[in-house]
């Protein structure tokens, strides 16, 4: 989930996502924030928002393939 959208930005997005009666298909679904802010405390902005967890940009693709693997319980 992009942090930082035109319109909608991510933590907006998320809420929706999780909000209760959500039509979303699975308000459960693994969300992981991607966002250019990598201070201290924007993790756990992000994981307060209802993201489960964080990769700061720019993303690296292996790093971000560790982490797909890691929610979606894949083996890469």
């Amino acid at each position: 989930m992009d942090c930082q959208m035109p319109e909608m930005d991510g933590f907006e997005a998320t809420g929706k996502i999780r909000q209760q009666g959500s039509k979303t298909l699975n308000p459960c679904i693994p969300i992981i924030a991607m966002t250019a802010l990598a201070m201290q405390g924007d993790r756990e902005k992000c994981i307060q928002a209802g993201m489960n967890d964080f990769i700061a940009k720019p993303v690296q693709q292996r790093e971000l393939a560790k982490m797909l693997a890691r929610w979606l319980t894949i083996t890469i």
